[in-house]
């Protein structure tokens, strides 16, 4: 077994063919190690919450640094649960634009309730009426920012596209005018 072995290896294409299959497999169980660490390890660099402690030694509130490329929306997600909660996090940094965060800026997180979908905190959104009933499109609208303008949230506006029977709610003229629910 042994000569047959050696008869089979002395041609220089299986030598070849041995050596980069042990490569190829060697390649992969790298990938593979690398990739199982990774998704055991946290990601700490990506975004930094610290919790701070208050004079009971009780949990307070967190801060969370901004990282690129995340919003209130997505940094609720991440450190309360539910990105519902931005409004949450906007309210406890008195922001006045909560579109203008910038990377580095610390914001504080508040400890709240997870909020589920379709909770609106009444003390949060002021809930305001359309004066006739009706809204025309205007250049650059979409319907979260017919919503917002016209009800103060934009979570009402799977409203507007159920009142108007739009079957993509994303497409919407100059022009049209939509009924308010």
């Amino acid at each position: 077994m042994v000569e047959q072995l050696k008869k089979k290896l002395s041609n220089p294409d299986s030598l070849v063919s041995l050596f980069l299959g042990i490569a190829v497999v060697a390649v992969i169980g790298v990938m593979i190690f690398n990739y199982i660490k990774e998704r055991k390890a946290p990601d700490v660099t990506q975004s930094e919450t610290k919790t701070e402690q208050n004079a009971t030694g009780s949990a307070a509130s967190a801060s969370h640094t901004v990282i690129a490329g995340e919003t209130l929306w997505s940094i609720a997600a991440s450190t309360i649960g539910s990105g519902y909660n931005w409004v949450d996090i906007r309210d406890a940094n008195k922001l006045t634009s909560p579109d203008k965060i910038e990377v580095g800026q610390k914001l504080l997180i508040p400890q709240v309730a997870k909020r589920e979908p379709g909770q609106i905190n009444a003390a949060s959104v002021e809930v305001k009426r359309p004066a006739d009933g009706k809204y025309t499109v205007a250049a650059g609208d979409s319907l979260w920012n017919i919503s917002v303008a016209v009800y103060g949230t934009g979570f009402r506006w799977t409203e507007i596209a159920k009142a108007n029977n739009l079957s993509n709610p994303n497409l919407i003229f100059r022009g049209n005018v939509l009924t308010l629910p």
